[in-house]
């Protein structure tokens, strides 16, 4: 659905000590999105997610390379390859003393929509983001959440098949952000096609299909969420990370789970309740593998509580990649 082939943005900057500067904001930016995927973009400030977003909307143009959405060249087609986009910016205006549903009417006028089909999709849209009751009240009465959910009405107003948002969790508060998730997962069961940046990662990671890590212009890593953290944490397919806790204390569990085939990087575990002592480790095994291992544990005395996986966030993964910088 999207098609990124070495999208490249510079910018110049004033001449320093007689020699021109330039600033490269996307460098020869790969990447290919897949028809109804939700596709989370990270980086941190000045990474040029943005600037990508914008080139991919035709809001911006390329020093080089081409965005093609649904096989329309956007540079060279952008009002035919807009047809397919809706977009909402990281920071927008709204009219303030217009009611919700002229807002939506005024934009659908500008879209061209036919005259006669505009009421009921107005309503459509109003419901799809659920701000029914919210109808005839005026756009300045409206909580920063509603204002968010009204902006995401206005980018599928003209039902395109991409939806490109740019931080739209920017400000909200937690239950906003729940209500944000659960309406870009039904937009997603709609057949959408969603590229969402954001700064909360741990949101990304629950609703992604596949994620795109930016930063200083370049791609880190790119595809399906479970390949990129896969990847990034270098274990094969058949290793997974465990943790072992067992009502004791000491350190006899690390010597003892280090001492066994399958077993390797066994350390402490972070965030342990007193009194008992928790490991986690590498294990490459089989599930009757790991089960003759805790066999043999409690078989050697171990007052075990909890056998589970351990495996690294995506945000864990996100610092670790790109030296801890904060977003």
């Amino acid at each position: 659905m999207l098609r990124l082939e070495n999208l490249t943005k510079e910018y110049d900057l004033p001449p320093a000590k007689g020699k021109p500067a330039q600033v490269v904001a996307a460098d020869r930016v790969n990447l290919q999105i897949a028809d109804r995927e939700i596709y989370g973009f990270v980086g941190p400030n000045g990474a040029g997610k943005t600037t990508t977003l914008k080139m991919i909307c035709g809001l911006l143009v390329p020093t080089s390379g081409t965005v093609e959405v649904n096989g329309i060249d956007v540079e060279r087609r952008p009002e035919d390859a807009q047809r397919f986009i809706g977009y909402l910016a990281d920071f927008f205006s709204l009219y303030d003393d217009l009611k919700v549903w002229e807002y939506l009417d005024y934009f659908a006028r500008a879209y061209k929509m036919p005259a006669a089909q505009i009421p009921a999709r107005v309503t459509e849209v109003i419901g799809w983001v659920g701000l029914e009751s919210k109808r005839d009240a005026f756009i300045q009465g409206l909580s920063r959440g509603m204002k968010q959910r009204l902006g995401i009405a206005r980018a599928v107003l003209h039902d395109p098949p991409v939806l490109v948002l740019d931080e739209p969790a920017s400000g909200l508060d937690p239950k906003a952000r729940v209500e944000l998730k659960d309406l870009l997962k039904n937009l997603h069961r709609e057949g959408k096609t969603i590229l969402i940046s954001s700064h909360v990662l741990s949101d990304l990671e629950e609703i992604c299909t596949s994620v795109a890590i930016m930063e200083k212009g370049h791609l880190l890593r790119a595809g399906t969420l479970a390949s990129v953290m896969q990847e990034s944490t270098g274990e094969a397919p058949a290793q997974r990370r465990l943790r072992i806790r067992v009502a004791a204390t000491g350190d006899e569990l690390i010597s003892w789970l280090s001492a066994r085939d399958g077993v390797s990087d066994a350390h402490p575990s972070a965030n342990v309740p007193r009194g008992s002592s928790s490991v986690d480790f590498i294990f490459a095994g089989s599930d009757s593998d790991l089960a003759a291992l805790v066999h043999d544990l409690v078989l050697a005395g171990a007052p075990v509580c909890a056998v589970e996986g351990s495996s690294e966030s995506f945000e864990q993964i996100y610092a670790r990649l790109s030296g801890g910088e904060v977003m």
